[in-house]
């Protein structure tokens, strides 16, 4: 089975789960004997998702820029195109764009009893910038 590029429009992140510009681009859906679905997500710069989690996990491949991600009580992280980031199930985390530049990642999010994702509240401009602050250092 072909899924054609561009067949699934692009939508824009939703404002309740994410703070600044993001783009998703759906790539496919979950199938039953293929427990995850996936898509192409942009964050423009000082773009980021809420805080949350994944019940079944989910794999996140970098295909251009430079991105932040935190665990709930770690440290902010940097990472590139060309990383790949795994979220453990059920564990607490959010991840964007740098302040200065655009990223964008292909997500291959696990479905577990019908569930991809666990919205919870967003990230503040304080959490953010303490990747800001930590960089400097």
């Amino acid at each position: 089975m072909i899924t054609r590029s561009g067949s699934q429009a692009p939508y824009p992140g939703p404002e309740e789960y994410f703070t600044g510009d993001v783009r998703v681009q759906p790539l496919f859906d979950a199938q039953d004997a293929a427990a995850y679905g996936g898509a192409a997500v942009t964050f423009q710069p000082g773009a980021r998702s809420a805080w949350h989690t994944h019940p079944a996990g989910q794999r996140l491949i970098v295909t251009d820029g430079v991105g932040r991600t935190q665990q709930w009580g770690g440290p902010v992280e940097e990472f590139r195109a060309g990383d790949a980031i795994w979220c453990p199930p059920g564990v607490k985390h959010w991840h964007g764009a740098s302040p200065a530049t655009a990223m964008t990642h292909i997500a291959l999010t696990g479905v577990r009893d019908g569930q991809g994702i666990q919205w919870l509240e967003k990230v503040t401009d304080e959490q953010y910038a303490a990747g800001q602050r930590a960089s400097a250092l």
